[in-house]
């Protein structure tokens, strides 16, 4: 009996024991998987940082193309009537209506790199320059040379 109840004993002391290095070693295999999963994080934070880097890249090198295709672009013009001839033009000119009817306007005020007209005010292409009207005066506001060249 006595040796029964001294097994039963050291039974109990040896349990605990292999049970916690189980859980150690366990316990090690999580922190394991846990470092593994902080480096995969770091790489994807990488991965995104790099991403977004050449995103911002490429909008850069997009608008620049955009931007040089309309400056560098030879647009045929158009001359409002026969044996017209090309005479650069002030600020306070005052333009005949044909020179700046709709077919001259310019709507895309952020490729051509000018700000928005105002009220009674359009962007028009006079030979190579951009012209500022006032549309209902005719009058030259401002002058923007060879913006077409």
């Amino acid at each position: 009996m006595r040796k029964l109840i001294l097994l039963a004993a050291l039974g109990s002391l040896v349990v605990p024991g292999t049970a916690m290095a189980a859980q150690h070693r366990h316990h090690g295999h999580d922190r394991q998987v846990m470092r593994h999963d902080r480096r995969e994080v770091r790489q994807d934070r990488r991965e995104l940082r790099r991403d977004r880097h050449e995103l911002r890249q490429d909008r850069r090198q997009f608008r620049r193309e955009v931007h040089r295709n309309v400056r560098h672009q030879r647009v045929v013009y158009v001359a409002p009537y026969r044996h017209w001839s090309y005479r650069p033009v002030r600020v306070g000119y005052r333009l005949q209506s044909p020179f700046y009817g709709s077919r001259y306007y310019i709507n895309d005020y952020g490729m051509y790199r000018v700000r928005a007209p105002g009220h009674w005010q359009r962007w028009i292409r006079y030979g190579d320059d951009l012209l500022l009207v006032n549309v209902r005066t005719g009058r030259v506001l401002q002058v923007v040379h060879y913006n077409y060249w």
